[in-house]
């Protein structure tokens, strides 16, 4: 997990780096949730995510968005933290110029800014949103979701309410070709407190069931 450094738009942005050994391996760009409120690339369902990825043969990178830890910069209300997230795939695609395939996954505020990087990128064939803020911010911006992806929702969230998580799932399953696999893990909160190992198997099996999106069509 050797630790990196890369430029981003407001200076250093720290960050956490797996390189899979295996030629065109996959890659994945997680992001950690909110800033203001104690979110970083160490939180442990962001930690979760990116070694189920690592597991499965990506080469994966989290990182801390600007103003955390070692980041540089401060908090910018989501706009400069896209542009943070944008700088981060940028690097792990240099790293990964053959790459088979592209995810992003995020949870809860860093679930918001992966859904806009995926609407900006066309080239992240998969996502894995957890307890995504659909009762917080707007996700209005996803007509149509450009990829199929898994929301993993805890049906005990006192942050983000489980009626605003199915409206969000029920408007992007109604887009032509698009699939969400929506999960509810039953008596987990916001955090995933005494459920981090059914968020795991959630996550692995759902990466599991689509090792390479592109090759497949499968978008």
């Amino acid at each position: 997990m050797p630790e990196v450094i890369i430029n981003g738009p407001e200076g250093r942005i720290e960050g956490r780096y797996h390189h899979c050994k295996q030629p065109n391996a996959p890659i994945a760009l997680l992001l950690h949730p909110h800033p203001q409120h104690g979110g970083t690339m160490n939180n442990k369902v962001v930690y979760s995510l990116y070694h189920a990825f690592v597991r499965r043969g990506f080469s994966a990178l989290r990182f801390n968005f600007r103003g955390v830890g070692r980041s540089q910069g401060s908090f910018d209300r989501g706009e400069g933290e896209l542009s943070d997230a944008a700088a981060a795939l940028d690097w792990l695609q240099g790293y990964n110029p053959n790459a088979s395939s592209c995810w992003i996954g995020g949870f809860s505020f860093g679930a918001w800014i992966g859904m806009q990087l995926l609407m900006r990128r066309p080239e992240i064939d998969g996502f894995i949103a957890i307890a995504p803020p659909a009762n917080l911010y707007d996700f209005s911006f996803l007509a149509p979701c450009p990829s199929s992806g898994l929301i993993l929702q805890g049906d005990h969230d006192t942050i983000v309410s489980l009626d605003a998580a199915q409206k969000l799932v029920n408007k992007l399953s109604h887009q032509r070709d698009i699939k969400i696999d929506y999960r509810i893990v039953k008596g987990a909160d916001h955090f995933f407190q005494s459920h981090m190992d059914e968020l795991t198997a959630h996550v692995d099996s759902y990466i599991a069931a689509h090792p390479d999106r592109r090759a497949s069509g499968q978008r």
